[in-house]
């Protein structure tokens, strides 16, 4: 009691706080040269890097893909997922039903930040209209552009030009998905479990639609581990074999096999089998091209993008203005943290 762990596990996202709070140490260039790190590891991981040395490393990575309700698909006579954006919103359009009173009671597609589309926003939507969600390591917001507004227009239109969606509706996007009603839905491959256990649901997966170009996107998250300051001497030793361990590609495919989550390299992760798996299959190819956004503090900039969609749909704003808005807080969030 009293004494804390030798190798601990993090949150990506919470590394610059461990950093700053010295509550981990950098792994030793010897054992984890950053060069053999950049050619074995998916290329989200250079998030870990700082300086001449990197300080933690993932056994296992997530990313989004777009889960399908197969028996909704068969009962609209729909043959497959879409492929493209302009896909999207005519399958969505097909599955979409409403009461005599016009009142959604299934939507096509699942809708509202709160969930996983705040990173489908930054990381897909907008680099796949054309712009960069951030410049500057993260540091500038980007988003406010043309590309930017594009991306919203799109999501926001979902719900109130198309009607094929609405905020809010069963409160959580997968929930109304997980209920059988919504006919697409957008999550992250640690969904799989609970989808998984939910009696009476078919559901298939595939990867994010792509632009009119075939340009693709995905975000990736992931936890890692580190190395903490504490470790000294043979304890010290001993951690950074564990750390080579979880970060080999037994444990890899170990960690694939009995938990579900996704191998941080190509090794493990683009076999043929993984790759071409029906259920991981989508989500390990997205790995290929997905952003990692570093986060100053990720529960804060979801709720601006929250913000910025509830003043579009349920004040009237103009996209342009609300994106505006939006940028402006989250550059003065991230000002304030960088600063």
């Amino acid at each position: 009691a009293g004494e804390g762990p030798d190798v601990v596990q993090l949150f990506y996202g919470w590394l610059n706080d461990y950093v700053a709070a010295e509550l981990i140490q950098p792994l030793p260039n010897d054992a984890f040269p950053p060069s053999m790190i950049e050619d074995e590891f998916f290329p989200m991981v250079g998030a870990m890097r700082e300086g001449d040395s990197y300080w933690a490393l993932p056994t296992a990575v997530r990313s989004l893909a777009l889960f399908y309700n197969k028996t909704l698909f068969d009962e609209a006579g729909i043959s497959g997922p879409p492929e493209t954006l302009d896909e999207l919103i005519e399958t969505a359009k097909m599955l979409t039903k409403t009461d005599a009173a016009d009142n959604l009671t299934q939507v096509g597609i699942t809708a509202g930040m709160n969930a996983q589309d705040h990173h489908w926003f930054r990381e897909v939507l907008v680099r796949q209209f054309g712009g960069e969600p951030y410049l500057d390591d993260y540091r500038t917001v980007n988003y406010n552009s043309d590309a930017g507004m594009a991306a919203a227009a799109f999501y926001t239109g979902l719900v109130n030009e198309h009607k094929v969606s609405a905020f809010g509706f069963m409160d959580e996007p997968q929930a109304a998905f997980k209920a059988g009603r919504a006919g697409m839905h957008i999550d992250g491959s640690f969904r799989i479990g609970s989808l998984n256990k939910t009696r009476g649901l078919k559901w298939g997966v595939t990867e994010l639609p792509a632009n009119s170009d075939g340009m693709r996107s995905n975000y990736s998250s992931y936890w890692v581990n580190a190395i903490t300051t504490k470790a000294e001497g043979e304890k010290y030793d001993a951690a950074v074999k564990f750390m080579q361990y979880v970060t080999s590609d037994e444990a890899m495919q170990i960690w694939l096999d009995v938990v579900g989550e996704l191998p941080a390299k190509p090794s493990v992760g683009l076999t043929e089998a993984n790759a071409n798996d029906e259920v991981f299959g989508p989500f390990i190819r997205g790995l290929a091209y997905a952003n990692t956004t570093k986060f100053a503090n990720e529960s804060a900039q979801r709720q601006i993008l929250i913000d910025m969609v509830q003043r579009i749909d349920i004040e009237g704003q103009a996209v342009a203005d609300s994106i505006a808005i939006a940028a402006e807080a989250e550059q003065e969030l991230l000002n304030e943290y960088y600063n």
